[in-house]
């Protein structure tokens, strides 16, 4: 595969114009063009002689949009092919606030959790920061964006796979789409959920880091929980907890608790059992109704979510049940892709 430019910031661009025996301003140059998603052979800026060379060895566009679905309520799924033709998804989201983008880190995942689909085939690789950037980039410029304009405002990092089981590049990735001399994305902006890797959420209370960090917790028992999640196994809750309190020691920033309600988990003892988990904590629960087509598990109606909403409320948490969106064209992570797939090999 091509070394893909997105993966360089500014400074390595430069350093690379050194390397190629160009003048400094050629780096600039290049950079705002990789910004805007620009295949290096329409850089019209740059010496044709120099995009020849480049065009050897680098690309600028590692993701392709193969296939786009939008659903009635506006939001927009694309199935993205990198350069080995593995696929990805990514989800476009539309708020009065702005529009938000949920990428993927990883070619499918191995956390192999119940109410995920994109797990489901198995783990094949982790994505570069440059392909998860290049995710970004890609569909910012297809719904018109530029660099100076940008079309995206928030990032949410919950598409098919784990992104701190891909950490040295999710980091990367973080720091670049937030880099002031590019794409400029605030991390305030930015949301990373996990399953709950516990020494790698130790790691990134370090990384003087302004995103939002959502725990995807599903239970507030060890029992419920490491039936429905392998990682509750290998981590209990009680040490979730610990690296969910240390992390905000560090950062002083909220968590989010991301919960997927059906008809097992969403009982009084359940409602006590979050309000023992939550007490000292600056967290929110995320009320998420359960997406059938992914998980044996049976959903609950939004009514119900509503009530069990109203318990935590009255148990003194903070608490909203989200809103469902692109549910007639497969939203949930991985579907889009499985669909396909079998597709393909029933054609």
């Amino acid at each position: 595969m091509k070394e893909i430019l997105q993966s360089y910031t500014l400074t390595q661009i430069k350093q690379l114009m050194q390397v190629l025996h160009q003048p400094s301003f050629r780096a600039k140059q290049m950079y705002t063009w990789c910004m805007n998603y620009t295949p290096i052979r329409e850089m019209s800026n740059l010496p044709l002689a120099l995009r020849e060379q480049l065009e050897q060895s680098y690309t600028s566009t590692p993701v392709t949009i193969l296939k786009e679905y939008t659903s009635k309520d506006g939001t927009q799924k694309f199935l993205l092919q990198l350069q080995d033709h593995q696929l990805i998804e990514c989800v476009l989201m539309h708020y009065t606030y702005g529009n938000t983008l949920c990428i993927s880190s990883q070619v499918g995942c191995r956390m192999g959790c119940e109410f995920c689909a994109s797990g489901k085939n198995g783990w094949f690789r982790n994505l570069t920061s440059g392909e998860m950037l290049g995710e970004v980039l890609c569909v910012n410029q297809h719904i018109g964006g530029t660099m100076q304009n940008r079309k995206i405002t928030n990032i949410v990092l919950m598409g098919s796979g784990e992104p701190l089981d891909n950490y040295e590049n999710t980091i990367a990735f973080i720091r670049q789409v937030s880099a002031p001399e590019g794409i400029c994305i605030s991390q305030r902006n930015i949301s990373l959920s996990t399953c709950g890797l516990v020494p790698e959420i130790e790691k990134l209370a370090q990384e003087n880091l302004d995103i939002t960090l959502t725990i995807s917790l599903h239970a507030a028992t060890d029992a419920k929980r490491s039936a429905i999640m392998p990682i509750a196994r290998r981590y209990s809750i009680a040490e979730l907890i610990t690296a969910v309190r240390n992390y905000q020691t560090t950062t002083k920033r909220r968590v989010v608790f991301e919960y997927v309600l059906t008809t097992t988990n969403g009982t009084h003892a359940d409602v006590q059992a979050l309000k023992n988990l939550c007490k000292g904590l600056l967290c929110h629960i995320n009320i998420i109704p359960l997406n059938q087509g992914v998980s044996a598990q049976t959903t609950v109606s939004r009514t119900r979510a509503e009530a069990f909403c109203k318990k935590l409320e009255e148990a003194g948490l903070s608490a909203t049940v989200r809103r469902t969106l692109g549910a007639d064209i497969e939203g949930a992570c991985g579907q889009l892709k499985r669909r396909y797939l079998e597709n393909q090999s029933n054609s």
